[in-house]
């Protein structure tokens, strides 16, 4: 079970609609704690349009084009590269950044979607789809990635008409999937932006900006009081900053809302152990274990200390199980490739590292495995 008894937050996620509502959050925030952030957190920039998006529209959307034609011109440009748009995970953007960079995560591309759709006068309609969460770590957090997408509506159709579904348009940025197929949940568009608060609060923590990543897990609260992930990330930043009391307090309200949260039940184990409160800490970790006996990254823990033991084919086994439950993480295919080519079977290791540079999520991770590659190729040939 020490596998499940570390840091989880999680990014992109939004509370259950069928739950009961979450309490006014303002006992929880303790900000005089932190120190002020250099630069205020605005929500209102996830979706602002910059002079440079304005000047694209003007150049490329002119005013005698219908709604329809409106919206298959913006899906071409974001689809037949028109736009030139790169998947990056690195970070999550704003509508205007994204745009400048030509990249972001699917979050970020998202907005800058979003952004334009609105600003040529289209109906946007927000989804989070279900059952497709990936996990990431950084930092010694354990991230759950969730993913969103949009659609453009027609707008000579009410939303409520049976057509609406039919003729929206879908606008997805996971290429190996049918978007249409996938099981989603609609969301309206202030948990859009508090996910972008949340995931930089995030991204903010894993860089070790502690203060930093309060104000925005705060203000990602404050726009949507109902999104359970962000609370779960303001008890990450409250134990790091050492207060686990703080943290127990927002991670049991999380768990009063949804009893079998594992990510505050996670995180509440660790800070009820900092709180020298062994026995509850004990019992939760039992309960977790019942809900969740394969926790995310347990074979890769495990593979990674059998390999470092020296069992190299026990750790192989390990990664392949890990790489067949989650085959789009770039680091399980990376070290499944470490131990092939322990075991000198070059086409596998070549194989997997390949698979691993393929399904990166950031231009760095790609170029390293791209890097690894030519070297193996390099060996090979001598």
């Amino acid at each position: 079970m020490k596998a499940v008894c570390v840091a989880l937050v999680s990014l992109l996620l939004a509370a259950c609609a069928s739950a009961p509502p979450m309490p006014p959050a303002d006992d929880l925030f303790h900000d005089a704690a932190f120190a002020p952030p250099a630069q205020r957190v605005d929500p209102g920039v996830a979706l602002a349009v910059s002079p440079a998006m304005r000047a694209y529209l003007a150049a490329n959307f002119g005013p005698r084009i219908r709604d329809f034609d409106r919206r298959r011109q913006l899906i071409n440009a974001l689809s037949k590269g028109e736009l030139k748009l790169e998947y990056d995970a690195q970070s999550t953007r704003t509508a205007a950044e994204a745009f400048d960079a030509r990249s972001g995560n699917c979050l970020a591309l998202v907005l800058m979607t979003a952004a334009f759709a609105k600003e040529v006068g289209l109906k946007v309609r927000y989804q989070q789809l279900v059952g497709t969460e990936a996990w990431s770590r950084a930092d010694q957090l354990y991230i759950g990635i969730g993913h969103v997408n949009l659609r453009l509506e027609d707008p000579s159709l009410r939303p409520s008409s049976p057509l609406a579904d039919a003729n929206s348009m879908v606008v997805d940025f996971l290429p190996s999937v049918d978007a249409r197929t996938l099981n989603t949940t609609p969301i309206e568009e202030n948990t859009v932006i508090a996910m972008y608060l949340n995931n930089r609060a995030v991204e903010m923590l894993t860089g070790g900006q502690t203060a930093a990543a309060y104000w925005w897990a705060r203000e990602a609260i404050r726009t949507d009081p109902q999104m359970l992930s962000a609370y779960v990330t303001l008890g990450v930043i409250y134990r790091r900053h050492g207060q686990p009391a703080w943290a127990e307090a927002v991670l049991s309200r999380v768990s009063v809302r949804e009893p079998n949260n594992v990510y505050a039940m996670s995180n509440r184990v660790l800070a009820l152990r900092d709180l020298g409160r062994d026995a509850e800490a004990a019992a939760l970790s039992k309960r977790l274990e019942q809900i969740d006996p394969q926790p995310p990254f347990k074979y890769f823990n495990e593979g990674l200390a059998a390999y470092r033991a020296g069992r190299i084919d026990v750790a192989r086994r390990l990664f392949a199980k890990e790489v067949a439950r989650a085959p789009y993480h770039h680091e399980f295919e990376y070290w499944l490739a470490v131990t092939y080519a322990e075991l000198n079977d070059v086409e596998r290791a070549t194989i997997h590292l390949r698979r691993a540079k393929d399904v990166s999520t950031t231009r760095k991770d790609h170029d390293l495995y791209a890097g690894k590659l030519e070297r193996l190729k390099a060996l090979t040939t001598q």
